[in-house]
């Protein structure tokens, strides 16, 4: 497997950016597109997608954005996917915590990006394991997470238990600071405008084995 090079912009819009280094990947947080209105976007009144695509296009990489979208005064924290040109879709947040002024969306966010196979976590997602663990299990090689801002140190802890429970990289944006946790365990952080980072993605696995009773009435009594 070729080695991946990610490009992480910390909030900035990417209306603003000219150009991006070489990279496979470019991952901007919540400023990235700021706020989306589904209807002014339908009716050419604005063009923020249209800007992370374009931009995928001109750096010839995928780009990830986090947003803010609305619809029909519904609000939602979401992730926008394009690559080399053309919008593959917009994720959203799935679970909405005590009384958030934000709607859940729906199913696991699961892109071809770059060449990669990349699973989305974005904000409140990260408490919850077994999207990660799900996202893991359908082969991806990288795991972006999204977040507005970082309000204690529990994220980084867990993107990097996950790294090592599940034997996938994790990336994620937490307002002005990236963080990249690896699947030994290390973690690596930085506040940096924009940070190149290169991860190797690993295929390979193990096999664990556990007893359980039921399924059929075909029993092991060996051990």
């Amino acid at each position: 497997m070729y080695s991946m090079i990610l490009s992480v912009v910390a909030d900035t819009a990417v209306k603003d950016i000219k150009s991006l280094p070489e990279c496979d990947i470019a991952l901007f947080g919540f400023g990235g597109l700021g706020e989306v209105n589904y209807e002014s976007e339908l009716k050419g009144l604005t063009d923020k997608f249209e800007d992370a695509a374009r931009l995928s296009r001109t750096a010839g990489c995928g780009v990830l954005c986090g947003c803010k979208t609305v619809s029909r005064g519904i609000l939602r924290k979401s992730v926008a996917v394009a690559d080399r040109g053309k919008l593959l879709g917009i994720t959203d947040m799935n679970h909405v915590i005590d009384c958030e002024d934000y709607k859940s969306g729906a199913g696991l966010g699961f892109y071809s990006v770059g060449g990669f196979k990349v699973g989305l976590c974005i904000e409140n997602d990260l408490y919850f394991p077994d999207g990660i663990k799900a996202l893991s299990l359908c082969g991806c090689n990288l795991i972006v997470g999204v977040m507005e801002e970082l309000k204690d140190n529990i994220p980084p802890l867990l993107i990097r238990a996950y790294s090592y429970l599940y034997g996938i990289p994790v990336i994620m944006c937490a307002g002005n600071v990236a963080f990249f946790a690896e699947t030994n365990g290390e973690i690596a952080s930085s506040s940096r405008p924009l940070t190149l980072y290169e991860i190797t993605p690993k295929n390979r696995y193990r096999v664990v084995t556990t007893r359980t009773k039921g399924l059929n009435g075909n029993v092991r009594a060996d051990y």
